[in-house]
């Protein structure tokens, strides 16, 4: 057998370990140490201890495995003195038992921070290996078991602290910073939660404090207005916010607030609203700004708040406006119509601005019930028009620019809520050319303002018209420049003295009547065949019709030995210069040698007969009105003086079969008289016309935005085509579903659209 197969010995050499006997109570003999140690700490006498030593005691413990009994003997003496201190701070009376329960607390976190430290290693290695307390927190435990949750102590602690707070509620001054310690005391104990704090003080807490404003929420709303039960609304919850920053947990502010919120707010502010005599209805009407404002706040605190707020605001301004604007007074004067809304407005916008600081939701919740009232009344674009056009003749005169600015933009904000902005662009359309042609706006400035802010507010389209109008302004004072330059080569006379100023006006720009013709006088009108023969040698192509309901003249007139320059329109320049042979003429003559309509006739001879100018007298009414006169005198003779007022005499009417006789014994202390022809409102049947127009052009815009709706989309179904076109049309009108749907057929009868051979209700765009 060779070597090689021979087994291996495997030869193990161990260490050399000296054998050292241990004392067998060395665990004793050094826990008896330590005891002794902690005992001398819970009296107050550390001063004496050497806590290097008992620092090496304890590690020599912890080193030969003695950690159990080292932590359990440590438990069971700080147990046994937490049990003692229990029974000191029990035998206290209520006086001095929070001082008792923060001594017993100070000086056991003294003694716990001392101990810590003699037992540093035991914390380091056996508290780590274990998985048990650090010493420090076992000192938290323990206290809170014997004494913070102390059957005999738990409940009087929490009662004292929350009569203390209740006394405080009261007007009474407490300790605070005993409370202080207390509430500390038992976040500490929680060791890193709220446990013990949110379950021995926070919950109770906050249950008592409901009840506590429950009870009293009730008194004060019985007791007071609503402005006066808001300030002392304010008052509780700032003392709420104060007295958690002096001594509780800041995790509980946003709780008791919430407590205090329900209970003395949300639970009452539909009372608070709708309080008889003092809440938001009578807030709203006095203008009462700062009760508003601490409404506002106080109600944005709570769910719904300030919904409920918006609700009561809407329904007041609805119903105010809705009285303004059916009011029977308010139907036929534009000027205090306008100006009521305009009052109710800058009302609301103060209220808005200094009250709600501008919160939007209010700021819609208003513009949503202006809207609403203001289009109840049919009338209100005409009426917001004429108010404009009165502003821009002579409203605004002496005004600064700022001034002017600031007039405009208060109507822009009437015009906004306007569903029917093509109704007031027809009635403005008319109003601006009466400012221009007779020259009465008070200023050019002014006027292009106006233009841009509606041009900003409605687009290039709604104001290319109003913008023409001013062009053809501009071109006609060149186009008289060049027709004097004209005249001068003609020979003289041959204008027949008549000094002729024209304005040309471009079709479709100016709100022209194809109808509006009259008989001129002979010399006026061969001056105005001088300015045609002139005008067209220089346009071709064009075409001239006169609209005589629209221009004015200037005569001179003689009445007996006086002398006046009369400024008077078209139409009554005809009639005047018809008693140049005769100083009397019926009506039915008149009508024949002018050619004006008897709407037109009646309403120029109604300024001529006026009392305030009486160019022309009624034949009859004169003696008519003496016999009045007689008779009033002696009826007065008969009922004594003083009896009452005289009645006025009414105008005499002016029909069909009067006689006109002129007035040579016409006085006045002005040698220029500017007759101003009676202001009459829009007669039904003109009204009607207007409307008749109005709903023309609109279905050559609805007409317009199907055409371009389904050229975008090529295939539309019925309701979305309604939705679409209507939501294009909202800035100039709401149209009628109906209207839409005739516009839809028309354009399907003109083979514009076809219908889908697929369904009925689906609609095809046919290039």
């Amino acid at each position: 057998m060779s070597s090689g197969n021979k087994p291996k010995t495997k030869i193990t050499i161990k260490p050399f370990r000296h054998q050292v006997q241990m004392d067998p109570n060395y665990a004793e003999n050094t826990w008896s140490l330590l005891r002794n140690a902690i005992h001398e700490i819970h009296k107050k006498n550390a001063s004496g201890l050497s806590f290097e030593e008992l620092y090496r005691n304890a590690y020599n413990m912890v080193l030969h495995k003695y950690g159990d009994r080292l932590y359990s003997g440590l438990r069971d003496v700080v147990h046994q003195h937490l049990r003692e201190v229990a029974d000191q701070v029990t035998s206290v009376h209520d006086d001095q038992f929070l001082d008792a329960i923060n001594t017993a607390w100070s000086e056991h976190k003294v003694s716990m921070l001392m101990i810590r430290d003699i037992l540093m290693y035991m914390d380091r290695v056996y508290v780590v290996h274990n998985s048990v307390a650090s010493v420090y927190d076992l000192g938290l435990q323990l206290f809170s078991e014997n004494i913070a949750r102390n059957p005999k102590i738990k409940d009087r602690l929490l009662k004292l602290v929350l009569d203390s707070i209740k006394r405080e509620r009261g007007g009474e001054v407490i300790p605070r910073s005993q409370l202080k310690s207390v509430t500390q005391m038992l976040v500490d104990l929680g060791i890193s939660s709220r446990a013990v704090y949110e379950e021995d003080f926070e919950k109770p807490f906050l249950e008592t404090s409901a009840s506590f404003y429950r009870v009293e929420s009730l008194q004060f709303i019985a007791e007071n207005s609503c402005s006066d039960y808001m300030r002392k609304v304010e008052i509780r919850l700032k003392e709420e916010v104060e007295r958690v920053q002096h001594y509780m947990d800041p995790a509980t502010e946003p709780k008791i607030r919430e407590v205090a919120e329900r209970e003395l707010i949300s639970n009452h502010m539909k009372s608070l609203v709708e309080m008889e005599g003092s809440g938001e209805v009578s807030m709203l009407k006095d203008d009462k700004l700062d009760d508003l404002n601490r409404m506002f706040n106080l109600l944005g605190r709570v769910p719904k708040g300030h919904e409920l707020m918006r609700n009561v605001m809407s329904a007041l301004v609805k119903e105010t406006g809705k009285a303004i604007v059916e009011a029977p007074e308010n139907q036929s004067k534009d000027k205090s119509y306008v100006q009521t809304l305009l009052d109710l407005k800058d009302k609301y916008d103060k209220i808005l601005n200094i009250a709600f600081v501008n919160e939007k939701q209010f700021q819609h919740c208003l513009n949503q019930a202006f809207e609403f009232f203001i289009n109840l009344n049919q009338r209100s674009p005409e009426f917001i028009s004429l108010f404009i056009d009165e502003k821009l003749r002579k409203g605004l005169k002496g005004a600064t620019e700022e001034d002017i600015e600031k007039a405009l933009d208060k109507v822009m904000t009437l015009f906004r809520f306007i569903q029917e902005k093509d109704v007031f662009e027809k009635y403005y359309q008319q109003h601006l050319a009466k400012r221009l042609l007779l020259n009465r706006s008070v200023s050019d400035d002014a006027e292009r303002s106006m233009i841009q802010k509606l041009k900003t507010e409605c687009g290039y389209q709604f104001t290319s018209k109003l913008e023409g109008m001013f062009t053809d302004m501009k071109l006609s004072a060149d186009t008289m420049d060049n027709f004097k330059a004209y005249v001068q080569d003609l020979e003289p006379g041959s204008l027949g003295g008549v000094d002729l100023s024209v304005h040309v006006l471009t079709t479709g720009y100016w709100p022209t009547q194809p109808n509006a013709k009259s008989v001129l006088p002979q010399e006026v009108q061969r001056a105005c065949e001088v300015f045609t023969k002139f005008y067209l040698n220089n346009h071709s192509g064009r075409r001239l019709a006169w609209q005589t309901n629209m221009g004015t003249a200037e005569l001179r007139a003689q009445f007996g030995p006086k002398k006046h320059e009369l400024t008077v329109s078209t139409y009554q320049m005809a009639i005047l210069l018809l008693f140049n042979q005769t100083s009397s003429m019926s009506f039915k003559d008149m009508l024949e040698h002018t050619g004006v309509t008897v709407v037109d006739l009646k309403r120029n001879l109604a300024t001529l007969t006026s009392a305030k100018y009486k160019l022309l007298l009624i034949k009859g009414a004169a003696a008519a009105a003496k016999k009045k006169k007689d008779d009033d005198e002696e009826k007065e003779d008969g009922e004594g003086a003083g009896a009452g007022a005289v009645e006025k005499a009414a105008p005499t009417p002016i029909t069909e079969d009067s006689v006109f006789l002129f007035n040579d014994k016409f006085r006045s202390k002005l040698y220029r008289v500017k007759i101003l022809q009676v202001v009459q409102k829009e007669t039904e049947p003109e009204r009607e016309g207007t409307q008749k127009k109005i709903d023309e052009d609109r279905k050559h815009m609805i007409e317009a935005a199907i055409v371009r709706v389904m050229k975008a989309r090529k295939s539309m179904e019925h309701s979305a085509l309604i939705a679409e076109v209507t939501k294009q049309l909202a800035g100039r009108f709401r149209p009628n579903p109906v209207m839409i749907k005739k516009r839809i057929e028309s354009l399907i009868e003109r083979d514009y659209l076809e219908r889908s051979a697929q369904s009925q209700k689906t609609y095809n765009y046919l290039a």
